[in-house]
């Protein structure tokens, strides 16, 4: 007979120990050790290589390997393409996470039904919720298609059987902390489950050639709960990212086996489902208010689309010992960084000042080229001095207060010019070896120093003028 073998496996990470823990010594979490039961016996086979025919393949030469150019399903929504990296490849495992109510199950209803609609057969299961359920959704989506399926089932073994009996293009998984497997003793959604079901559905996959797209909760601190295994077991890792009470969504790729990882979709969420947004720029700066102090516009990439976005900045005496420093879509480590620079490269007396930095429209930047016009921000807000509505600011600062080169300068140009915004200011090692659009000025500046005094035209009356 096979034993039951006790251990106590931590639900955040994975970490296995034979005795419990109050503190995870792998991912230091309190509180995450629970206990599991594993049957073992003398023979026991794991993962997705089982066949014989698996077993058996030899080691050739890579100068041998036939390389065909991978086909892709289209899902017919541009902004999904292009976070895939051009569609959806047969055979692959996608992992879709975010936090609850943000449009993951919407969003990936929409895609079956997109799909479905060009003949091909797709397959939705859901653990969460009953048939009905589902059907209302997609009533309230518009969707009616005789190749889409829907399933209420959480046993893996016979969702195997389903996917073999009809032999779908896509198969969706919602979610895979409700699914099981009969052999894994452990409750639904706990580490082992979780591991085991995933390698289930990663060898369907490849044995069959049938795209998978899982859903997976996230913890409360937004990473995907479960095992980190996990991400590294499927192909691509999409995060759907955006604030509840916005109607704006962006999906994300931090992990994508084909593709860029610093592509975004964006999304607007609307009564009948998720709508693309082609244009984000003139969305993410519509609401912008001219002639306010804190404000600055940067052109930032995000993979190979440009997206212009507004920076908010607001300066003001602290009543505290220590000031506060609140960022939003911002590092918060940077906005400390940059003040610091102002403040001893510049002189700017920011060290009883509270600064709260705010990017426009929940999108969350983490390029170096955002640096200057949150330098920018920050000043203006500081001197109550707004910068010129028609300015766009690109650059990354350095500690010593110079402005250092950026990327795909001309690309982010071209789209300010778009846009209608009369002028740039860059770092002038950028300048040369282009030609800049009509109607547009582009001003190079070496120093912070210098992008002030550009973009605010020295100081007000009655102020300290900046130390040049």
């Amino acid at each position: 007979m096979a034993k039951r073998k006790t251990k106590y496996v931590c639900q955040e990470c994975g970490y296995e120990s034979t005795k419990w823990m109050g503190k995870c010594p792998g991912c230091q979490g309190w509180n995450t050790m629970v206990e599991e039961f594993e049957e073992v016996s003398g023979t026991k086979k794991r993962g997705f290589v089982t066949s014989s025919a698996t077993r058996q393949t030899k080691p050739q030469p890579i100068t041998k390997i036939e390389q065909k150019e991978e086909q892709r399903y289209d899902t017919h929504i541009k902004e999904l393409n292009r976070v895939l990296g051009g569609g959806i490849v047969p055979g692959s495992l996608v992992l879709v996470g975010g936090d609850p109510g943000i449009g993951k199950s919407t969003l990936l209803l929409q895609v079956c039904s997109e799909i479905a609609k060009h003949g091909s057969r797709v397959l939705y299961i859901s653990g969460e919720e009953s048939v009905k359920q589902t059907k209302l959704r997609a009533d309230r989506l518009k969707i009616n298609s005789n190749d889409l399926f829907v399933l209420a089932e959480t046993d893996v073994e016979h969702i195997e059987k389903v996917i073999d009996e009809m032999n779908p293009t896509l198969v969706v998984i919602d979610s895979i902390q409700t699914v099981y497997l009969d052999h894994v003793t452990s409750a639904p959604g706990s580490v082992s489950q979780v591991r085991e079901s995933t390698a289930a559905f990663m060898r369907i996959a490849k044995t069959k050639g049938i795209a998978i797209f899982i859903v997976g909760h996230v913890t409360k601190q937004g990473a995907i709960a479960g095992p980190r295994l996990l991400e590294h077991m499927v192909d691509s890792v999409l995060y759907f990212e955006g604030e509840r009470h916005h109607t704006y969504r962006i999906l994300r790729a931090v992990k994508n086996r084909f593709g860029s990882t610093n592509e975004i979709g964006i999304f607007e969420m609307k009564e009948v489902g998720l709508e693309e947004v082609l244009n984000p720029s003139e969305i993410f700066l519509e609401e912008r208010s001219e002639g306010a102090a804190g404000s600055a516009v940067v052109a930032s990439m995000e993979g190979t689309r440009t997206v212009l976005v507004e920076i908010q900045a607001l300066i003001s005496p602290t009543s505290f010992g220590n000031p506060r420093r609140m960022a939003t879509g911002i590092d918060h480590n940077r906005i400390s960084l940059i003040m610091a620079v102002l403040e001893k490269r510049v002189g700017l007396m920011l060290q009883n000042q509270d600064a709260y930095v705010k990017v426009a429209g929940g999108v969350k930047l983490d390029e170096p080229s955002i640096d200057l016009a949150t330098a920018v921000a920050i000043a203006s807000s500081f001197r109550d001095s707004p910068s010129p509505a028609t300015d766009v600011i690109i650059g990354e600062v350095g500690l010593t207060g110079e402005v250092r080169r950026v990327t795909r300068l001309e690309q982010r140009v071209l789209e300010a010019s778009k846009l209608g915004f009369k002028r740039v200011i860059v770092p002038e090692k950028n300048l040369g070896g282009w030609t800049a659009p009509e109607g547009i000025e582009v001003v190079g500046v070496g120093t912070v120093n210098e992008a002030l005094e550009v973009t605010l035209g020295g100081v007000s009356s009655g102020s300290p003028r900046f130390e040049l």
